[in-house]
């Protein structure tokens, strides 16, 4: 279940990329793979840090995806700045 909830709440943060110009790598599908993916990562680290099953959700599970959501859209944005770039 909550990979179920970090899966949602990088989908929701994704929304907000319309308001950025797009120099995502491999465009707004590089920004959704990036804040899924930073979502995911960072989620089930904090799950792993409070010892807590992957069935366990409360609103920490939900807050634990953000800040790998915003680091996994930083990074396909530095990365596909760089590649326009050259």
């Amino acid at each position: 279940m909550s990979i179920l909830v970090w899966f949602t709440m990088g989908i929701a943060i994704w929304h907000f990329t319309v308001f950025v110009p797009d120099r995502f790598w491999g465009g707004i599908v590089g920004a959704l793979l990036g804040a899924i993916a930073g979502a995911i990562l960072s989620g089930a680290a904090v799950q792993i840090v409070l010892a807590r099953s992957i069935g366990e959700t409360d609103l920490v599970t939900a807050l634990a995806a953000v800040p790998g959501t915003f680091l996994g859209l930083a990074a396909a944005y530095i990365y596909g700045a760089v590649r326009e770039r050259t």
